[in-house]
Parts: structure tokens; sequence; C-alpha cells
């Protein structure tokens, strides 16, 4: 049997979901994580509940094959910051809107 060369492959969607209290957490921590239809619900309820959403599939990846409960290593600290900065903006310009 030939396989067309053309079809692309369809990836399957990763997810995982971050909590960090810089008052009592040493590093982010994985909450929530899965693929496919997991990771599709975990985005659902991240938008239900105005949760902003950064898409990184390669970092999706990542997160989700360390396991909930557990800090993100070091290797990853760069990343994950730039992800908080931009939910950080997110938040802030939310407030500015809907705070008046």
């Amino acid at each position: 049997m030939a396989q067309d060369k053309n079809k692309a492959k369809k990836e399957i969607k990763h997810a995982a979901a971050l909590r960090y209290s810089p008052e009592t957490d040493a590093a982010p921590k994985i909450i929530a994580a899965g693929k496919g239809i997991l990771a599709e619900k975990i985005i659902e309820k991240a938008q239900g509940n105005e949760i902003p959403v950064y898409k990184d599939s390669n970092l999706a990846k990542t997160l989700s094959a360390l396991g909930i409960g557990n800090e993100i290593p070091p290797e990853i600290y760069e990343v994950v910051a730039e992800i908080l900065i931009f939910i950080g903006s997110v938040d802030k310009s939310y407030g500015e809107r809907y705070d008046r």
C-alpha cells in the first residue's frame, strides 16, 4: 500500500497548565497536562474561565512529559518567564479595561 507523500500528518495537540505564586512556590508547577482530547479540554476550561492561553506546541509537549505536580526544571525557566510576562501584560490590560 502506497502512502500519499503530500498528505500532512495531523499533529496531536498538547496542553499544559501552570500555577505560580511567588509567595509560596519556588518555581511554576504543572497542574494539568495532556494530549489529544484532554488537551482540548484543558484549553476549553482555560478559555471558559478567561485564563490567558499561550500557544507553543514544543513547550506544551515538554511540560506534558514532565508530569502533573512537578515544578518546571531550571532549563526552561527563561521560556516560562516570557510566558509569565505575557500573562502579566494580558492581566494588566484586562484590568485596565474592566476596573473602571
